[in-house]
């Protein structure tokens, strides 16, 4: 899209709504306009956190099931469009897309067929999808809608869930995974299949939050600068929760695989991970001394978020990454 042609007044409406949390309470989709706008700021913002959900899949070796798709709560269909960017649709199927606003999914529909020219774009709901993609809409339901949506996510074969990283989204996320792991197999975030550790009473403080990285050239374009000085967003860090889950059989991981939640914090000579494994939640000391590499590479911002530690107790000894 040309950014001389997005609408900010549309923006700044749209921000006020998701700000306020009113954003559930009426279609805030006004006009196409709207969308388009939306698709080409807010929508790269979530798209960038999916690239890095679905960078982690294609990491751990999953892939999708053959079968129908579902983008449920479409918007302008950023997630659907991200998921077909790295497991794209087999030859004859077809992806759904839903909404409760016809604009947006006509839209979405648009951009989908305007992509991939051989798919099969269909406007509804796919009763029993083999994949289902949710994305930021926990701020949008009542906790009812919220458990509706967990029930019928049940019905699908894949489950792949993208929230803002907040504390109260995270818990969300969390209790479907519970309500829902006797069910499913847990893909990601986690290393394991057992009880969330965050749900001990000791990590109350504590929520399942991690950082995507946005493309670097954003930085220097003034067109993104505009964006964040209208919306105050900061463009540097995209946080996110997420939850992927199959009711096919997950590899088991390597003892030791261990999810780095959050950013490291360093210090002097020495920085502190909250590392979740099979075990639980623990907030882990790394030391300059013993690993000067791992720590370099924390201080740089460069740590990986999926390792294999070895530790004694709380003092991490030694840390590959996670193959």
């Amino acid at each position: 899209m040309n950014w001389d042609a997005i609408d900010w007044s549309s923006l700044e409406r749209l921000r006020a709504a998701f700000l306020s949390g009113t954003a559930g309470v009426n279609d805030y989709w006004q006009s196409e306009s709207d969308l388009a706008s939306y698709d080409a700021t807010f929508a790269q913002r979530i798209g960038w956190k999916w690239d890095y959900v679905l960078a982690e899949l294609q990491r751990r070796g999953w892939t999708p099931p053959t079968g129908e798709r579902l983008d449920w709560g479409c918007g302008s269909g950023v997630a659907g469009r991200a998921f077909l960017d790295f497991f794209p649709a087999e030859a004859g199927a077809s992806v759904w897309l839903f909404d409760r606003s016809s604009v947006a999914t006509q839209f979405a529909a648009r951009r989908a067929r305007e992509k991939y020219p051989n798919l099969r774009v269909n406007i509804g709901l796919s009763e029993n999808p083999s994949v289902l993609l949710i994305s930021h809409v926990l701020t949008e339901l009542s906790p009812e809608q919220t458990e509706a949506l967990a029930n019928f996510a049940a019905q699908a074969t894949t489950v792949l869930w993208v929230e803002p990283g907040t504390y109260e989204a995270s818990l969300t996320l969390i209790a479907i995974r519970e309500r829902l792991r006797g069910r499913f197999n847990v893909v990601a975030p986690c290393t394991h299949q057992a009880r969330c550790g965050i749900l001990s009473p000791e990590n109350e403080r504590h929520w399942c939050h991690h950082f995507a990285a946005p493309p670097a050239e954003i930085f220097q374009d003034g067109n993104w600068s505009r964006f964040a000085n209208l919306t105050g967003i900061d463009l540097r860090d995209l946080p996110l929760s997420f939850l992927v889950l199959d009711k096919r059989p997950v590899p088991p991981m390597p003892a030791g695989a261990t999810r780095v939640i959050g950013h490291p914090r360093i210090y002097k000579a020495y920085a502190r991970l909250l590392g979740c494994d099979e075990s639980g939640v623990r907030d882990c000391r790394l030391t300059q001394r013993a690993l000067p590499g791992e720590f370099k590479r924390l201080k740089k911002g460069d740590g990986d978020p999926l390792q294999l530690w070895q530790r004694d107790g709380d003092e991490i000894l030694n840390v590959a990454p996670l193959e």
